[in-house]
C-alpha cells in the first residue's frame, strides 16, 4: 500500500504519525482537499483527470503528494499534505473526520445521484451565467435566438479565472457574481422602462421615480400589495446576487480544477469569437460573437455622463428667457378680459385618433362634441405637439407646455421648480389682470410648484368635498372635477377675469374601473358613482390583457372629451377660451412600439378674434387634428401663444 513519509528533521521530535482515511476513488480523495480547505468545491467523476497536488490546490508549493489511485486505496497522510504545511504531523480533527465521513458514505450509497446532481448544478451555474451576459434589454428582443452567441465577457471572465491565485480568484468570482447580478436588475429595469415610458432606464435620474412608482401601485392596487410587492423586489434582488455569486465561485473552482482542459477550451472559444466577429458570421439571425454585457454597460455609463453634464448646461439655460424681462403690461394684451383655461387630458396621445383599435371611438366622439360645440357658438382648431415625456411623469409635459423649457426628466424639473424662469400660467399672473387658479384632482399632499407656475390659489383632491370611490389611480371623475371647478371657482362672481390650470385624471392607466357619465345635475357629492365603480372591471384584469387595455384607454379619452366638451357647452361664455391637450402618449403596450410622443392640442373660443389671432398657425378646423397638421415641439408653445396674443419679447439673459 503506498504511503506518504514525513520528512525527517533531527532537531524535532517525531510525533505521532497521522492515521491513514481511506479513500476509495479519486473523487473521494477531491472531496477531502475541499473539504480541508474549508470550501465545497465541485468534485469531478472518478475517472477525471485530477491535476495538481494537494499544495497546487491550496496555493502552496512547499508540499508534495504523490498521485492518488483511481482504485479504493488507503491515503496515510500528514498535516504537511492535508495543510500544506511540511514537516509537522497532525491528526485531523475529529468533527473533520466525521463531516468527511458523512459525505464519502453519501456519495457512496448513491453514486449515480450525485454525480448527476454536481453535473446538474454546474450546468444551471453556467446557464445562469451565460443568460445573464446575453439578456437583452427590451421584451421584444427577448427570443431564443440571442442566447445562441458567444459572449466575449465569459471567455475573458475564464481566463482571468486560470490565472489568478486562490484568495484573489474567489475574490474576483464574487465580483464578477455582483456584477452579473446588478447587469440583470438594469437589464429588468430597461425593459420596464421601455414598456412603460418608450425609453431605458437611466441610472443618474430615475431613482427618484421608483418612490412614485410605488405610490402608482398603492393607489391602483392597495397599500398593502404595494408594501409586499416592495418588499418582494427587494428579496428577490438580493437573491438574484447571492444566486449569480454561488454560479461565478461554482464555475471559477472547476475551471481550476481542469485547468488544463479549461485553457485549451478557452483559447478555442477566443479564437472562434475573434474569426466570428472579422467575418461578420451569424447564427438564426444573430451574430454568434457577442460583447452584449459589456455594451450595455457602456450605454448605461455614457447615459449618466451625459445627463450630469446636461444637468449643469440645463441650470444656465433656465436662467435665460425670451420673455423674462418683458413688463407685465405687455404681456398677453389680445386676451385682456377673457376666462383662459388650459387643460391636460391625461395620456390624450395620438395614438388615440390613429390606432384602429382605439380610434373609431373616440374619433366619433371628437366629431360629435365638435358639432355639438358649434351648435353652442363655439369653434375650434387643432394641431399636434411632440411631448417631451412618454407614457407617464405627466409633470414633466406639464411644465415643458407652461415654462418653454424641454423637461423630459426629474433632475430638470427639480431645476426649474427652483427657479423663477416665466411660465404660461405666471404670465398672466404678471400682468395684474387675471387672477390665477389650480384645479388638480390628483394632487394629494402638498404641492410647491403652485408657487413657480404663479397660481394664486390651488384646488386639490382634499378641497373638492368629493365623498365617491376613487376610480385605480384617479381620486374623482372628470366630470365631478368640472363641476366643482364650475361651482368654486368659475361660477363665481369676480373682479378680474380668471385664467385657470386644471389636470383631468380619469384617463389615467390602468384604466379600470372607469366612471361613466352621469346628469350634470345629479353629481352632488359624488356619491352617485357608487355603483358604477362597484360594477367596473377590475384593475388586475385589465392591466395583463394587451387588447382590453388598448380598448379601455380608448373609453377613458372618450368620457374625459366628453365631460370637458360637455362643460365647455352648459358653463362656456362668449369670453371663455378653452386650451385642451395631452400631456403624453398612452404607455407603449397600448400605444405600440416606436409610437410617435405628438398628443393633439385644440384652441376653442366663441369669439372669432381669438382664433383668427392664431391663423397662422394651420391648424385643422375642429377638435380632431388632421393626420398632415403642423406639429411643434411641446417647449415651443409658450412663446407661440405669448406671441400670438400681442406679448412683446424682452429677454432675459441670465
Amino acid at each position: 500500500m503506498p504511503e506518504t513519509k514525513p520528512e525527517t528533521r533531527p532537531e524535532v521530535e517525531p510525533r505521532t504519525q497521522a492515521r491513514a482515511t481511506p479513500v476509495p476513488t479519486a473523487e473521494a480523495e477531491a472531496g477531502v482537499g475541499a473539504e480541508v480547505a474549508g470550501e465545497a468545491e465541485p468534485v469531478p467523476p472518478a475517472d477525471a483527470e485530477v491535476e495538481g497536488t494537494a499544495a497546487e490546490i491550496h496555493g502552496e508549493t512547499k508540499a508534495h503528494a504523490e498521485p492518488t489511485p483511481p482504485t479504493d486505496t488507503a491515503v496515510e497522510g500528514t498535516a504537511a499534505e492535508i495543510h500544506g504545511a511540511a514537516g509537522v504531523i497532525a491528526a485531523p480533527r475529529p468533527i473533520l473526520r466525521s463531516r468527511i465521513a458523512r459525505r464519502l458514505a453519501r456519495r457512496d450509497r448513491h453514486p449515480v445521484a450525485s454525480r448527476g446532481l454536481r453535473w446538474a448544478t454546474t450546468a444551471l451555474a453556467a446557464a445562469l451565467v451565460l443568460g445573464t451576459l446575453l439578456l437583452p434589454n427590451t421584451l421584444p428582443a427577448l427570443e431564443p435566438n440571442r442566447f445562441t452567441r458567444i459572449p466575449a465577457e465569459a471567455i475573458i471572465g475564464a481566463v482571468v479565472m486560470l490565472g489568478l491565485p486562490r484568495w484573489p480568484r474567489l475574490v474576483a468570482a464574487v465580483l464578477y457574481g455582483v456584477g452579473l447580478g446588478a447587469l440583470t436588475v438594469v437589464n429588468l429595469l430597461d425593459m420596464g422602462f421601455n414598456e412603460y415610458l418608450g425609453r431605458g432606464f437611466n441610472a443618474a435620474l430615475d431613482w427618484d421615480l421608483l418612490p412614485d412608482a410605488q405610490s402608482y401601485v398603492a393607489d391602483t392596487m392597495g397599500g398593502a400589495f404595494a408594501t409586499g410587492a416592495a418588499v418582494g423586489v427587494v428579496v428577490l434582488v438580493l437573491l438574484l446576487m447571492a444566486v449569480m455569486v454561488w454560479a461565478t465561485i461554482r464555475l471559477s473552482e472547476l475551471l481550476v480544477r481542469y485547468r488544463s482542459r479549461a485553457s485549451r477550451g478557452a483559447l478555442v472559444a477566443g479564437t472562434v469569437w475573434i474569426t466570428c466577429t472579422a467575418l461578420g458570421l451569424t447564427l438564426f439571425g444573430s451574430p454568434i460573437a457577442s460583447d452584449r454585457a459589456a455594451g450595455a454597460l457602456k450605454v448605461h455609463a455614457q447615459r449618466t455622463v451625459d445627463s450630469l453634464r446636461d444637468e449643469a448646461a440645463f441650470a444656465q439655460q433656465a436662467k435665460a428667457d425670451s420673455f423674462g424681462n418683458t413688463p407685465g403690461d405687455q404681456l398677453l394684451p389680445d386676451l385682456r378680459g377673457k376666462d383662459v383655461i388650459f387643460t391636460f387630458i391625461e395620456s390624450y396621445g395620438r395614438s388615440a385618433t390613429e390606432d384602429p383599435v382605439i380610434a373609431p371611438g373616440v374619433n366619433k366622439t371628437l366629431d360629435v362634441s365638435t358639432k355639438a360645440l358649434a351648435e353652442a357658438g363655439f369653434h375650434a382648431r387643432s394641431g399636434w405637439l411632440t411631448s417631451a415625456t412618454y407614457g407617464g411623469s405627466s409633470w414633466l409635459g406639464h411644465s415643458t407646455t407652461m415654462s418653454g423649457l424641454w423637461i423630459d426628466n426629474q433632475r430638470r424639473y427639480r431645476t426649474v421648480t427652483a427657479g423663477d424662469h416665466l411660465t404660461l400660467t405666471k404670465a398672466f399672473s404678471k400682468t395684474g389682470a387675471w387672477d390665477t387658479v389650480g384645479v388638480m384632482p390628483g394632487v394629494q399632499k402638498g404641492w410647491p410648484e403652485e408657487k413657480w407656475y404663479g397660481l394664486d390659489k390651488l384646488y386639490d383632491s382634499r378641497d373638492l368635498g368629493y365623498q365617491g370611490p376613487k376610480f385605480s389611480w384617479s381620486t374623482m371623475p372628470d366630470q365631478y372635477a368640472l363641476e366643482q371647478f364650475q361651482q368654486r371657482v368659475h361660477g363665481m362672481e369676480r373682479d378680474k377675469p380668471l385664467m385657470s390650470f386644471v389636470i383631468l385624471t380619469s384617463s389615467h392607466q390602468p384604466w379600470a374601473p372607469l366612471p361613466k357619465m352621469v346628469d350634470w345635475d345629479q353629481l352632488g357629492d359624488g356619491s352617485v358613482f357608487d355603483a358604477i365603480q362597484q360594477a367596473g372591471n377590475k384593475a388586475a384584469d385589465i392591466i395583463t390583457d394587451t387588447t382590453r387595455s388598448r380598448q379601455e384607454y380608448g373609453k377613458s379619452i372618450e368620457y374625459s372629451v366628453t365631460s370637458l366638451t360637455q362643460w365647455m357647452e352648459r358653463y362656456g361664455t362668449d369670453d371663455t377660451v378653452l386650451v385642451f391637450l395631452g400631456d403624453h402618449q398612452p404607455i407603449a403596450r397600448v400605444s405600440g412600439d416606436n409610437a410617435s410622443r405628438d398628443v393633439p392640442i385644440s384652441v376653442v373660443a366663441k369669439d372669432p378674434k381669438v382664433l383668427e389671432k392664431i391663423a397662422d398657425w394651420n391648424w385643422t378646423d375642429g377638435l380632431k387634428p388632421a393626420k398632415d397638421a403642423p406639429v411643434w415641439r411641446m417647449d415651443s408653445f409658450r412663446d407661440r401663444f405669448l406671441t400670438a396674443f400681442g406679448s412683446t419679447p424682452h429677454p432675459s439673459k441670465g
